[in-house]
């Protein structure tokens, strides 16, 4: 446990601090700790690392951050098994992202939840449908038929849920402020779309895609999920092309 031999800096391509991040995950590595195994004392480490302590104390704060690591009473600093979304769950912010980091994040969201529709209608239980069936009753809806975004969020936290995939959860709720975000921020672009979509009788509800997922048709579900999303589609198409197709 003790054997420091790998921890010194010797490079100097990168800051202090991130140099003593990567040397104590490579130690965590190396040492093979698991969760719940204890970590060096403080004192220890800046010795072996040969920086002071309020340089470790840095890249311990970075390591607290991202769910590595915690400090248990009469235990010391222990390692921990952390959140795969936790690090993203600080960062995926629709105010200091760019467009084109949002816009990426609105597709994988698109893609994620097409993906995932074989494994709901798998998984999808008698009880899965009663709950799903109340939430569209209460649904609320909005000009030419467009959810609110309490109601939007409600159905698709639901059918993440189904899945029973908890990174697969975790990764709507870090989404849902991003589509909300885009939605509002390109409402002149949506509001025509989804006039048409409205006028055309080609929108997909939530009460549509309920019934598939009651017959259970996976192919049913799968291309009413993806006409549920035109507006998005569209939306993305159109940005991609302003870009020149990049």
């Amino acid at each position: 446990m003790n054997d420091f031999n790998e921890l010194k800096i010797t490079s100097q391509q990168s800051t202090l601090v991130d140099q003593v991040e990567d040397k104590l995950l490579d130690y965590f590595k190396s040492m093979e700790l698991r969760p719940g195994d204890a970590i060096p004392k403080e004192q220890e480490l800046a010795v072996a690392l040969g920086v002071g302590r309020s340089v470790l104390r840095e890249a311990l704060s970075r390591l607290r951050m991202l769910g590595l690591i915690d400090s248990r009473t009469r235990r010391g600093m222990i390692l921990t098994e952390p959140s795969l979304l936790g690090g993203m769950r600080r960062v995926i912010d629709p105010q200091i992202l760019g467009e084109e980091a949002l816009f990426d994040l609105l597709g994988f969201r698109i893609a994620l939840e097409i993906g995932i529709c074989e494994l709901v209608v798998n998984n999808i239980t008698n009880k899965h449908l009663e709950n799903l069936e109340n939430i569209v009753n209460r649904g609320v809806v909005k000009n030419f038929g467009e959810y609110t975004p309490v109601s939007e969020y409600e159905f698709h936290t639901k059918l993440y849920a189904i899945t029973g995939n908890k990174t697969i959860m975790e990764f709507q709720q870090l989404i849902h402020p991003v589509s909300i975000f885009i939605k509002e921020k390109f409402k002149d672009y949506f509001l025509p779309v989804n006039k048409e979509l409205d006028k055309t009788g080609k929108r997909v509800t939530h009460q549509h895609l309920f019934e598939y997922l009651k017959k259970k048709d996976k192919e049913g579900f799968s291309r009413a999920m993806s006409n549920h999303f035109a507006p998005y589609y569209s939306f993305l198409k159109k940005k991609n092309n302003n870009n020149g197709g990049n």
